[in-house]
């Protein structure tokens, strides 16, 4: 799922709309169905699932319909990608759900090999039975969309490329590094400081302070450096302070990116959940998602990444939480599933 806040774009046609989808995603969509909510003449979500099996019934349309109606809303359009076959049951299932939820359905399309179908229209002079072919290219929208710094990558691929870990052999030596300066670290720390905690948290404030410092200065972090911060991260209080100064900043977004990519895998969740947090900030759901499914793969009980992983399967839009989590932690939001991981902390 994806808030979207978008510059504003003239969409006058199908095909103008078809052009706009890869750059409200992030990525190019295929074999998926994707929703484009409007509040009154402005888009303010977009939503992409996968497309079902030939035999399965599309499930997740009433949850589509669910968490776009929570956008404030009025009316939608739907698009399936992909064969008919996979498309149309998908595309009718969420049309159904979309008007059950109160919502206006605009349009229905598919998208298949250049051309498109609508399932509203059955005029042939302007919705031939053969499909109408498109150029995204003939469209001013994608151009206006790069101008205003928008990116549509080839696929979702791609876009799960950004987070894929990209450390060599040196990052685990620089953790091992950093774990014996932690156990030297705590062995200093006196009697009062109780497990060490105010000794890690004044290493973790130090530690975040200087290497963001490093990195908005155009400097790469050393391995050694990142390997001391995101074991540091692992101390909640490291982690919450280095939560309460991530934003939707591309400096944020860029720092923490790069964090998931080199870090040992044994230390991503801190900094994956801070790249997903961030990303979510910025409007940017499918980073968001694809940081959290990384996080979630190596560290399944990680309660940040859970929490995060509620709120953008639930649609939350991020300025229904504007200031947090300086102003406290939200509860996660009911769901149906996953009832049986342990609660956020």
């Amino acid at each position: 799922m994806n808030s979207t806040d978008l510059p504003r774009l003239t969409v006058r046609s199908p095909a103008d709309l078809i052009a706009a989808v890869p750059y409200l995603l992030g990525f190019h969509p295929a074999d998926s169905v994707v929703v484009v909510a409007m509040s009154g003449s402005r888009i303010v979500f977009a939503a992409r699932g996968d497309l079902p099996g030939d035999a399965d019934p599309y499930e997740p349309g009433q949850h589509i319909a669910a968490v776009t109606a929570r956008q404030g809303a009025d009316s939608a359009t739907v698009i399936g990608y992909g064969p008919a076959a996979q498309v149309t049951p998908a595309v009718d299932a969420v049309r159904d759900a979309l008007a059950d939820a109160g919502l206006t359905v605009l349009d229905a399309l598919r998208v298949t090999d250049g051309r498109w179908w609508s399932y509203v229209c059955a005029q042939p002079e302007c919705c031939p039975p053969e499909g109408t072919p498109y150029d995204p290219q003939a469209s001013l929208l994608p151009a206006a969309a790069v101008f205003a710094g928008q990116v549509a990558l080839p696929d979702r691929a791609a876009l799960a490329a950004q987070v894929a870990p990209a450390g060599a052999a040196t990052m685990r030596e620089a953790t091992e590094r950093a774990e014996r300066r932690i156990a030297d670290l705590l062995a200093s720390a006196p009697p009062t400081d109780l497990l060490g905690g105010r000794a890690l948290r004044a290493a973790g404030v130090s530690a975040l302070r200087d290497i963001r410092r490093q990195h908005r200065d155009g400097e790469r972090p050393t391995d050694d450096g990142l390997a001391w911060l995101c074991l540091l991260l692992t101390h909640l209080p490291v982690r919450d302070h280095a939560w309460e100064r991530t934003d939707g900043r591309d400096e944020d977004i860029a720092f923490w990116a790069e964090a998931l990519r080199r870090v040992d895998p044994a230390l991503t969740a801190a900094p994956g959940a801070l790249l997903a947090f961030a990303a979510w900030r910025a409007g940017q759901g499918a980073l968001a998602a694809v940081a959290l499914e990384r996080v979630l793969a190596e560290h399944p009980d990680y309660s940040l990444a859970l929490l995060l992983d509620d709120l953008l399967r639930q649609g939350v839009p991020p300025s229904r939480l504007d200031g947090w989590p300086a102003t406290g932690r939200p509860r996660a939001p009911r769901r149906g599933r996953r009832r049986s991981r342990r609660r956020p902390r």
